[in-house]
């Protein structure tokens, strides 16, 4: 589970606008908003260095932040949408939304995959495929998993991994109901050609 929540420091940016973002952004700062709460919206600005860090690192719309603003409370936060220059696809805008613990949310959690090393359907050739590095979860803003975790160490060739199939923490679960496909292990292509030719010539017969 994810562990200390990381701060997150920022300024509050006097003036809206686009005239104020931009003198933001020529100053080294990302401007961007904070959101929700039962507040009112708080025009922030963050240092570009420190956010571009925070990006490269990964999971930054999956990471439950403790925002620290002078002359405010400190508030933990997530990131709703961070916007990105179309040319050098660098951050722009950054959308906070303000988060309880309690708070209950819908977020994207990457998929981690322990035994392939020992996976008797790898070791014959198979291939694994992910049809879904990410699912999304309802999880509590407290306690966001860094990930979750498939185990292939006894999957054969043609076994399908699903949701069912994973131990999910204590208090997340599936933001959709059907049995939805994480990753399967398929033949090699040698092998399913062979099986294609061997199913055509007992049609013939």
């Amino acid at each position: 589970m994810a562990g200390e929540i990381p701060d997150l420091v920022a300024q509050e940016r006097t003036g809206t606008g686009k005239g104020a973002a931009r003198q933001a952004r020529r100053d080294g700062m990302v401007p961007g908003i904070v959101f929700g709460g039962e507040k009112e919206p708080l025009p922030i600005n963050i240092p570009f260095n420190a956010l571009l860090k925070r990006l490269k690192a990964g999971h930054f719309k999956s990471t439950l932040f403790n925002l620290k603003v002078d002359g405010h409370d400190d508030v933990r936060v997530i990131c709703r949408d961070v916007q990105r220059d179309v040319v050098k696809d660098l951050p722009t805008h950054v959308d906070f939304m303000r988060l309880r613990r309690t708070s209950k949310i819908n977020l994207r959690i990457p998929v981690e995959v322990v035994g392939e090393e020992q996976c008797p359907g790898l070791r014959k050739g198979g291939t694994m495929t992910m049809v879904r590095p990410v699912v999304e979860l309802m999880v509590t803003a407290g306690d966001i998993p860094d990930h979750i975790t498939i185990d292939i160490s006894a999957a054969q060739i043609g076994d399908v991994i699903t949701i069912s199939d994973v131990t999910l923490p204590e208090g997340v679960k599936p933001t959709v109901a059907r049995d939805f496909v994480i990753a399967n292990i398929t033949a090699p292509s040698g092998l399913r050609s062979a099986e294609a030719d061997e199913d055509g010539d007992a049609a013939e017969e």
